[in-house]
């Protein structure tokens, strides 16, 4: 992995990002429509784990072994469901950023990014005194080849690392502070993992309107799962794909 030292908002970490895959968004990068339903994949995974195709159907309540493309493609170790349109979104974005070099929305911060940089300080130092971790700043994090990257918003001994979120959307908090709930973010917590090496995560919802309460910063370790992050690195590569199919499109030129 490479460090890019900057401060995170700065046009210098605006700069590194552009054109760059970013754990943030990878959720955004990995999402499909016409995915298998879940008795499918019940059938796939029973099929995956040796199980013979009509016991398989059985335990996955079908009455007889089912056939379909989509099943036949899960065995078969494909991808399933196309592109969502986010997704297509997303890799037309970065397309286009690569192609200019800089960043498509030319630096724009909405007000919940503007805020979370300003709290970032201030969510690094409650994580400290709640855990006695020393918080290391890193700016942006990128794999050696620059096509993917995180904004890390810090890095704890050789092992561990941070990330801050400062929703105010009552429904974010409600789902982490009530619903403990963080399964949104769990792709960026592994992401940073796979790109940093790491084994674990701190993923921290910092909100000071909560401290009257004592529960400002809501925290929760992730610990590396190497199986997910197989399945997130393929995912992502075929991701790349798509937005090389998208740059090489825009950078093809109409016959004369």
């Amino acid at each position: 992995m490479r460090i890019i030292q900057c401060v995170q908002g700065s046009a210098e970490w605006k700069q590194a990002r552009s054109g760059c895959i970013t754990a943030s968004m990878f959720a955004t990068a990995r999402s499909r429509v016409g995915c298998l339903t879940d008795q499918q994949q019940a059938f796939v995974d029973a099929v995956n784990g040796g199980v013979h195709e009509k016991d398989a159907a059985k335990q996955a309540g079908y009455k007889s072994v089912p056939r379909s493309s989509i099943i036949t493609r899960a065995l078969a170790g494909l991808p399933c469901g196309e592109w969502s349109e986010a997704s297509k979104d997303y890799a037309f974005r970065l397309a286009v950023e690569r192609i200019s070099g800089e960043p498509l929305d030319e630096g724009f911060e909405t007000w919940a990014m503007r805020r979370g940089h300003e709290l970032e300080a201030d969510a690094r130092m409650e994580h400290e005194m709640q855990t006695g971790h020393i918080v290391q700043e890193a700016g942006f994090i990128t794999t050696d080849d620059g096509f993917f990257g995180a904004s890390a918003d810090g890095l704890i001994g050789e092992d561990g690392g941070a990330e801050y979120k400062c929703f105010v959307d009552p429904s974010r908090l409600r789902q982490f502070h009530i619903d403990n709930d963080a399964s949104d973010i769990f792709d960026q917590a592994q992401g940073c993992m796979w790109l940093t090496g790491r084994k674990w995560w701190h993923i921290g919802l910092y909100c000071p309107a909560l401290k009257p309460a004592g529960k400002q910063l809501w925290l929760r370790e992730f610990a590396r799962d190497d199986n997910y992050i197989n399945a997130l690195e393929q995912d992502l590569w075929e991701f790349k794909l798509l937005v090389d199919e998208y740059e090489g499109a825009l950078m093809t030129r109409k016959a004369a």
